[in-house]
């Protein structure tokens, strides 16, 4: 059985298997059931290796051992491994986000918050600036500049932008509304298109300006560099610097509306 390089590639990436587990996987999806020294031919996986390999498979719910002797073995339905792990994932992530939750009120936590406060007050201003690579990234350190806000958060983007940060801006506008503080958005859009966001408790106003910026307190400004649509080559500037946001943010008083 020959497998194109391209297809091995794409399933291990897909399923997070390894190359012999993705040869002798798709083996058994083009034969159906097949013994473990039929399966070494097909895959040209080394027989010695092929019972580990479906032993593996089995564990990992993509394969089913029959009944019998010899041993013989039934591929999993694509779409019954797919919904496994999903299932998997999402309690996965839910595991992992009940103990990072409950991580901040651990005395470590607070020891490493200790920790970098004490090293980052003897930094100058003009120090503290960094590209910041990758939507995700830029996403995380976006959500914790705002949500540390203590008096106002000014967000100009675009309709696309917009959408992308609304599942995380819904929950922390009405977390500012709470502390007092002042969400702003400056929205490149048009009436209309405005009226998409009414669920975000915010000053949403139109404006001409194109770019993607958020100026946290006349204090912290983070700008992207592009208005590229590929999540993992967008990339942004933090600038700390009260001297430079103040001035941008007395140009945006004058003219930003």
């Amino acid at each position: 059985m020959i497998m194109k390089n391209e297809l091995l590639k794409k399933i291990r990436h897909s399923f997070s298997l390894n190359i012999y587990e993705t040869k002798v996987w798709l083996a058994l999806l083009g034969r159906g059931i097949a013994s473990a020294g039929e399966i070494a031919e097909i895959s040209g996986v080394p027989r010695s290796r092929t019972y580990d390999v479906l032993e593996s498979l089995e564990r990992q719910g993509f394969t089913i051992a029959k009944l019998g002797k010899p041993i013989k073995y039934l591929a999993v339905s694509p779409s019954v491994v797919i919904e496994r792990l999903k299932s998997n994932l999402l309690a996965e992530a839910s595991e992992k986000t009940k103990v990072l939750s409950e991580i901040r009120q651990t005395a470590d936590y607070k020891d490493i918050e200790l920790l970098y406060k004490n090293g980052i007050e003897p930094i100058q201003h003009e120090d503290l600036s960094s590209v910041i690579k990758g939507r995700a990234n830029i996403y995380s350190h976006m959500k914790d500049f705002i949500s540390n806000a203590k008096n106002e958060v000014l967000l100009v983007t675009n309709v696309e932008g917009l959408t992308r940060k609304s599942k995380f801006l819904k929950p922390l506008s009405e977390s500012l509304k709470r502390k007092g503080v002042k969400l702003k958005i400056g929205l490149n859009a048009s009436d209309e298109e405005i009226k998409r966001f009414k669920d975000i408790k915010a000053d949403i106003f139109k404006t001409d300006m194109k770019a993607r910026f958020c100026l946290i307190d006349r204090e912290h400004l983070l700008f992207m560099l592009s208005d590229s649509a590929d999540e993992n080559q967008d990339s942004g500037i933090w600038i700390k610097s009260p001297f430079f946001s103040g001035a941008i943010s007395t140009l945006l008083d004058k003219g930003l509306r």
